[in-house]
């Protein structure tokens, strides 16, 4: 009898600390849950405030079109070939422009030596009868000659009675004309010419001087 008693206390003890065992394994694992807990809210990162426009603007930019700044550089590169064409087109058409203006200025220049022997024919033939046919074509030729050359921008320097100005007009001697003003142009020997605003030859003339 004094056996089995202590065999059942035995048993009782076992019992007991199999539950004190089983109670201190939950109470370390509640203890382990709550400090995950609290180490993944000390982690989380605090909630942002709200975007403003030009934040959220950006960040849909960002996340609708990741390869923006390369299509900005790429459109920005084409402008510029596009500007540098342009550019090279216009020169092209104003180093062209300026060969036919050279090429015109050489040819009016070199036909002038002919207008000037039409000018004298029609001005020294007049005084001779017997020339009034021939000056008849003579002037014909000179007409259409000048209306020629005035087609490309040539027109004349130089008349009688208008003032003297040296950009325009080569002094070579005086005349006196009391109908005309002083100072002002006498006679033209030799007319000059411009083409558009630029002078191929001055007019030689003589001044009055009264």
């Amino acid at each position: 009898m004094h056996h089995h008693n202590k065999v059942h206390d035995t048993y009782k003890k076992a019992a007991e600390a199999a539950e004190m065992e089983a109670a201190a394994e939950a109470a370390a694992a509640a203890a382990a849950a709550a400090a995950g807990q609290d180490e993944a809210g000390a982690e989380a990162p605090a909630e942002a405030g709200p975007l403003s426009p030009e934040e959220l603007a950006e960040r849909c930019r960002e996340q609708l079109c990741p390869d923006c700044e390369e299509k900005k550089a790429a459109d920005e590169a084409r402008l510029r070939a596009v500007a540098e064409m342009e550019n090279f087109k216009k020169r092209l058409a104003r180093e062209h422009e300026e060969q036919m203006r050279y090429a015109a200025e050489k040819i009016l220049r070199d036909m002038l030596p002919g207008l000037d022997n039409l000018e004298l024919a029609l001005q020294y033939g007049s005084r001779d009868a017997a020339c009034q046919d021939m000056l008849t074509g003579v002037a014909m030729t000179h007409k259409l000659m000048l209306e020629a050359m005035n087609k490309h921008g040539l027109t004349p320097v130089g008349e009688e009675g208008e003032d003297f100005t040296p950009e325009l007009h080569e002094a070579v001697g005086f005349d006196a004309r009391p109908e005309l003003a002083p100072g002002c142009v006498a006679r033209v020997l030799q007319r000059g010419y411009k083409l558009g605003e630029r002078l191929l030859r001055p007019a030689k003339v003589m001044i009055n001087q009264v």
